[in-house]
């Protein structure tokens, strides 16, 4: 079911098995909603009349699920899928389009698809003019990167812009190097906000890469199972990652068609306990194989050995303070009432990775219900 389902201005969702992010633990209890903010019970109760319960016996309730790397604008690039396709279909309430948009045309993706969408549409800036909207080098052309002129101008009017996004592979920087990352660099500074980096084939290397990045900036990809990755021939972090962790770097796993290694994550977290966010990286080309949604991305790292609270952190309060977010990612009274309402998938399936590796697994998580400012605007 797509399209708000009317619900009054009290409601109390019954007999959930509660996952917050903040609390820790997994308990059984209800949650309360009035006008579209997340309230306490007793509050709810005290109404006597008009409440609106909804029965959610055997699923688990968690913050709304954010996902900070995806590509939606299916107007203006090739890669673009719609929004609530991957949005609240999925029990998805917040995506982040990273970098398909840049200063010329973020204006037709906040009309064509951030106004236009159930679910909740954020964006990093490409530091390319065109973001992805004149094909996959965007970065090779010094003269089409944006000025910090143009990125106050823009920031200064768009709150729904969080960051900045570069994409640091050869494919996509050509002859530059490492120079469009220093220009992202100085205006990220000067805007005090982060950086979104892409890494992937070099050059630039990631003795480069790592040394500019800062308190609060974000490495997509950073699972992949290329060369020249995060870890080095006897499965260690390389020197410039743990600086860059150290620094609060952050890690993201941005899955993506060739941008997530099992390999690589198991190593990781065999020796390391950093926390990371997870995103998929989706878009149309990899929507049906290898990502397919948010919640299959965590039934792998889940099928990897992480708990589940650990990946429902890692979509919900983790991701929010990535990009500064005070109203997503918690279930704290009083804030937004964006919710993910889901349940295990008790089934033999096969997981693969962006590698062609599988893993056969017996539980995947699938989405029940998604609620937006206190309404469900999805149900399975």
């Amino acid at each position: 079911m797509k399209g708000s389902e009317c619900v009054s201005y009290y409601t109390i969702l019954q007999n959930g098995l509660v996952i917050d992010p903040e609390k820790g633990g997994i308990e059984r209890r209800d949650i309360g909603i009035i006008d579209g903010q997340l309230a306490d019970v007793k509050d709810v109760l005290a109404q006597g009349i008009n409440i609106h319960y909804i029965n959610v016996d055997g699923a688990y309730i968690a913050p709304g699920f954010i996902d900070l790397h995806v590509h939606v604008f299916k107007d203006a690039t090739t890669l673009g899928i719609e929004a609530d396709l991957v949005g609240i279909e999925q029990g998805v309430t917040t995506i982040v389009d990273a970098g398909s948009a840049g200063y010329d045309n973020y204006q037709l993706l906040k009309d064509t698809v951030i106004q236009q969408s159930q679910t909740e549409v954020l964006a990093f800036l490409n530091i390319a003019r065109q973001g992805l909207g004149a094909g996959l080098s965007e970065l090779a052309d010094p003269t089409q990167l944006m000025t910090l002129e143009e990125a106050k101008e823009i920031f200064a009017h768009e709150p729904q812009i969080v960051g900045l996004k570069a994409r640091m592979s050869g494919s996509v920087v050509k002859e530059q190097g490492i120079a469009p990352l220093k220009h992202t660099r100085l205006v990220a500074d000067a805007l005090h906000k982060p950086i979104m980096v892409h890494i992937g084939n070099p050059p630039p290397y990631l003795n480069e890469i790592f040394p500019l990045l800062t308190k609060g900036d974000i490495i997509t990809h950073a699972f992949h199972g290329k060369k020249h990755g995060i870890l080095n021939e006897q499965g260690y972090l390389i020197e410039e990652a743990i600086k860059a962790l150290q620094r609060g770097v952050l890690f993201d796993v941005g899955h993506g068609t060739s941008s997530f290694s099992y390999e690589t994550l198991r190593k990781f977290k065999t020796s390391y306990t950093q926390p990371f966010s997870i995103s998929t990286d989706i878009y149309i080309n990899n929507y049906d194989n290898p990502v397919g949604s948010l919640m299959l991305t965590m039934s792998k790292l889940l099928a990897l050995g992480f708990t589940l609270e650990e990946v429902v952190r890692a979509v919900t309060i983790q991701a929010a303070e990535a990009i500064g977010l005070t109203e997503q990612g918690t279930l704290k009274i009083g804030t937004r009432a964006d919710i993910t309402i889901f349940t295990f998938h008790d089934k033999p399936t096969n997981l693969v990775d962006s590698e062609g590796v599988v893993l056969t697994t017996n539980r995947v998580l699938q989405p029940q219900m998604t609620i937006r400012n206190g309404k469900v605007v999805f149900r399975q």
